[in-house]
């Protein structure tokens, strides 16, 4: 067998969670993902986009970390956690998804914007990678040739 591979870009999304939210997904508790109502927005906005997590035969495929987000709230800003001058740590969700780079920028931007649009911060953390590749599936022998050409 040999591994095809795709030109994709890389949307990454950082998520406020509650302490007690990050300590049941970092025990592996699953269920965490449907009680915690931003993750399930998250989540539901990202089953929405046929076009985001594709690879073939696995549909909405993401890749999730969890971690801390640090920042300090200057004048002007309207936090939604922390206050004005003070040092803020808050429990974070990193979700990660890929998809096609050949989609079409107006299609990218209104995923986006949705994100943005339910997003509890006031700026939220996302990034969007240029094009990489990822392996999207094993060939059997029989295309390696056609594969090469």
């Amino acid at each position: 067998m040999k591994i095809a591979m795709k030109s994709v870009r890389k949307l990454r999304v950082h998520w406020p969670i509650a302490s007690e939210t990050f300590s049941r997904l970092a025990r592996g508790d699953a269920e965490a993902f449907k009680d915690e109502a931003g993750i399930a927005a998250l989540l539901q906005a990202s089953s929405e986009s046929p076009d985001l997590g594709d690879f073939g035969n696995y549909r909405h495929v993401f890749e999730s970390g969890l971690g801390f987000e640090g920042f300090t709230c200057s004048e002007g800003a309207n936090p939604t956690l922390g206050q004005v001058g003070q040092r803020t740590i808050s429990p974070t969700f990193v979700f990660t998804t890929y998809f096609d780079a050949a989609l079409p920028d107006a299609a990218v931007e209104r995923f986006l914007q949705h994100i943005v649009d339910i997003h509890p911060w006031e700026v939220p953390v996302i990034e969007l990678t240029g094009p990489v590749s990822v392996s999207s599936a094993t060939l059997p022998a029989v295309f390696e040739s056609e594969a090469a050409s």
